[in-house]
């Protein structure tokens, strides 16, 4: 136990002020993911236009309920989705603690975008197609050949499903990549989360893929965190 997170030791995290439980033992939000969505939000709130969102890979859903929160009046509804069943009633159990309508929100159970096909016609605009404005994704990264870096108490105590991203950590980034562009609006946003040590093989598989417009960030700690990919 002495290793163990303060965050699981007290059962919950203050992610963008909302209230994070994590009584199932989700991994904690980091203060990474906090900066760039801070900035996701910001935004959204800027373009002052309503959006329907995805947060996939969802795990607390600490994402996209600081959506849902910070963005009240723009974001129309937010699904989550999460393979992990515990992670699913994990969401539920934060959607219900920061008091967000049901009327807000569907909860998913699906190998990334496998199960959600049928949901794009919900969310379908004149002019925009079917998909959503946002999709949000912090997949597991962490490659294998990299395990020897990561912290103790990460290998001990957190979710390594959600962590590890293979060997390489390309694994569900790739999977991703593949797919998501037919889940996106036509103007809409992907903001997808990275290893820092891998910029340059995510920038070659987008290149693969054939997206074109794309711009890499550095997050508060001055290394490259997260892309941002257009849909035009």
């Amino acid at each position: 136990m002495d290793n163990c997170p303060k965050e699981y030791k007290r059962g919950f995290k203050r992610f963008l002020g909302c209230k994070v439980d994590l009584s199932q033992k989700p991994m904690i939000p980091r203060l990474e993911t906090e900066f760039w969505l801070k900035k996701a939000i910001k935004t959204i709130n800027q373009e002052k236009k309503r959006v329907v969102c995805l947060d996939i890979f969802a795990g607390s859903g600490c994402i996209g309920i600081a959506v849902l929160k910070n963005c009240s009046e723009l974001c129309q509804r937010m699904d989550f989705v999460d393979i992990v069943k515990d992670f699913l009633k994990q969401i539920k159990i934060n959607l219900d603690i920061n008091k967000i309508s049901p009327g807000k929100y569907k909860i998913i159970h699906s190998d990334i975008f496998k199960s959600i096909k049928g949901e794009l016609a919900l969310h379908r605009t004149e002019g925009s197609g079917a998909g959503y404005d946002y999709i949000f994704a912090n997949p597991p990264y962490v490659g294998l050949d990299k395990r020897h870096l990561v912290q103790e108490s990460v290998l001990d105590w957190e979710p390594m499903i959600a962590i590890f991203g293979g060997e390489d950590g390309l694994f569900y980034i790739r999977k991703f990549l593949k797919d998501a562009r037919k889940h996106l609006k036509r103007g809409g946003k992907i903001y997808l989360e990275f290893d820092h040590m891998r910029k340059k093989e995510t920038e070659e598989l987008l290149r693969q893929l054939k997206y074109k417009n794309y711009k890499f960030h550095k997050d508060q700690f001055g290394k490259w965190r997260w892309v941002v990919i257009r849909q035009f």
